[in-house]
């Protein structure tokens, strides 16, 4: 398996992001929406940062269960109720990627919603990661 990010000259520099990936595996995970949810089915997390990093754990957590890799990632996009304000901790919420997934950057994209599903959550992910 190997997941090519490509990040053309043309195009900004990409920040905590790739512009393309290219992804040659035998196995396709499609990582459904995740919340801050804890066990318990509480959304957990004051702010925009802590619900980012614990819906961030739980990807990971299924990506994990599904035989996978932070660096398997493909595509990850995040569903924000708040964009400006997820701008505004662009430089926070990059720090907590860092320190769960690392800096091997799927494309990505941030889209506004009105609500979520779990009705106080702030951000949720979902994905794509393809695996040997």
């Amino acid at each position: 398996m190997s997941l090519e990010r490509i990040n053309p000259a043309e195009l900004s520099p990409p920040t905590g992001f790739s512009h393309a990936v290219t992804a040659t595996g035998s196995r396709l995970v499609f990582l459904a929406g995740q919340t801050a949810l804890d066990p318990d089915g509480k959304v957990v997390g004051e702010t925009l940062t802590e619900q980012f990093g614990t819906a961030l754990a739980n990807l990971l957590a299924a990506l994990r269960a599904a035989g996978g890799t932070p660096a398997d990632l493909a595509r990850v996009t995040v569903y924000a109720t708040d964009v400006a304000e997820y701008r505004a901790r662009a430089a926070e919420i990059g720090r907590v990627w860092r320190s769960l997934a690392g800096r091997d950057y799927p494309a990505m994209a941030v889209i506004g919603a009105v609500r979520l599903w779990d009705e106080q959550a702030m951000v949720e992910l979902d994905g794509v990661a393809v695996l040997p």
